[in-house]
């Protein structure tokens, strides 16, 4: 359909087909070297399941992390190194699942993420952090709608969404629509750029060499909420993400709301 190439990324990527396998494997690895406590349930549904990593000591609040893969592929067993900087830094990272389209609606995972965040505060203490890729990027940025946010909502500090998608409104000249069954009203009501503009601090990042809707999304994000935009020169949607494996990086710094090293 007409926007299908317009937010597709592997095809723009060199090696794109192999960024999977590589993520993968980071992954596993990460959780063979650091205990964590794994497939903690937030509801009744498989998927309804986050993984936990501390700190050694008193952490300093949670970091929750919500993968992207629009909204349809992907789960957290593949994104567990990203938690690498922020557990560095002192910080608990919860990482979040949820169940894919076109099994539920976006509307349900928005409502799935919140359930989770909601039991990971009710859990840990302190501060949360939320951080999101792409379709997670989306996520985190609508759990900032008071009308999806428990009370909660308080205890979040900052919140940095990664090439996110803000408005869905495009999404319905796209063949990936057959999966969200997405109308006029609902691709509206889950823009993050209709929602009221949040009082707690966000940064939206995004990489320089990211496919121009991406630049836009992140763009229209910032414009709409009057918050920071980082344009990362050089990256692309594959990559914009890797400064979460290091805890010096000013990805890592902007999650945790500290100045890179």
């Amino acid at each position: 359909m007409e926007l299908d190439d317009a937010y597709a990324n592997g095809p723009h990527i060199p090696g794109g087909d192999g960024f999977a396998a590589i993520w993968a494997a980071k992954a596993a690895a990460f959780r063979a070297a650091v205990q964590g406590t794994l497939n903690q349930p937030y509801g009744d549904r498989p998927r309804e399941v986050f993984d936990l990593f501390a700190p050694e000591g008193a952490a300093q609040g949670t970091v929750v992390f919500v993968h992207g893969g629009y909204w349809r592929s992907t789960d957290k067993d593949l994104w567990t190194h990203l938690a690498a900087g922020p557990l560095a830094r002192g910080w608990r990272v919860a990482m979040v699942d949820y169940d894919l389209c076109p099994d539920v609606t976006i509307p349900q995972i928005t409502q799935q993420i919140a359930a989770a965040v909601g039991v990971i505060a009710a859990r840990y203490p302190g501060p949360l952090r939320l951080t999101g890729h792409s379709a997670g990027g989306h996520l985190v940025a609508r759990m900032l709608d008071p009308d999806i946010a428990g009370q909660w909502l308080t205890r979040v500090a900052g919140v940095v969404p990664i090439s996110p998608l803000a408005d869905l409104e495009p999404f319905l000249r796209t063949s990936m629509n057959a999966d969200f069954g997405l109308d006029q009203a609902t691709a509206r009501a889950e823009s993050p750029i209709h929602q009221p503009v949040p009082s707690v601090p966000v940064t939206v990042w995004v990489g320089g060499a990211e496919r121009p809707a991406f630049l836009d999304e992140a763009r229209w994000l910032g414009a709409a909420w009057g918050c920071e935009v980082v344009v990362r020169p050089g990256r692309h949607h594959f990559d914009i993400i890797a400064g979460l494996e290091e805890a010096g990086s000013d990805l890592t710094a902007a999650v945790v709301g500290q100045r890179g090293r």
